[in-house]
């Protein structure tokens, strides 16, 4: 059985999933506009990536039979110095995902969730790959520096990501 606080934390996080589509749609705006396409189109399947995320909480909660509360999402950023800052962002945002993700798989461990913990197991191994990802293009960004034609260059990689 689920308590009563297990569900309130999932439902915390449900809406931090979708606060993060939201965010990375914004983000994936402010490079669109400084012509960007590919850096916005890697947002852009990250912001969907993030809305699937936050389906999966909120049909694990049908599952359970617990109430979903929906809450208001706050207004994103919508504008950065430079793509680099952005995709540090992201890196900082995740790694905020990823500690949300610990505390809740900590409180099903302390409660003897086994069917959260198990639901959560996806997300912990997920969370890895999110920071992994975000930093090494973070780093790409850094070995780039101003070089017009590497930032060229990064922003056909990432664009070439698939949905």
């Amino acid at each position: 059985m689920v308590s009563e606080k297990m569900i309130s934390e999932l439902n915390q996080h449900l809406n931090r999933e979708f606060f993060s589509s939201y965010l990375y749609l914004s983000m994936s705006a402010f490079l669109e506009k400084l012509n960007y396409e590919g850096m916005a189109v890697w947002m852009k399947t990250q912001s969907g990536e993030e809305y699937g995320h936050a389906m999966k909480f909120f049909d694990f909660l049908n599952k359970i039979n617990a109430s979903i509360n929906l809450e208001k999402i706050d207004k994103p950023e919508f504008s950065w110095n430079s793509p680099l800052e952005v995709f540090e962002e992201t890196l900082k945002h995740e790694k905020f995902i990823t500690k949300s993700i610990y505390g809740l798989a900590d409180l099903a461990s302390s409660e003897k969730d086994h069917a959260t913990m198990s639901f959560l197991n996806y997300f912990i191994n997920e969370q890895i790959e999110e920071e992994e990802t975000a930093g090494k293009i973070v780093e790409k960004f850094k070995l780039v520096g101003d070089n017009k034609g590497g930032l060229y260059m990064l922003d056909r990689e990432l664009g070439l990501r698939q949905r």
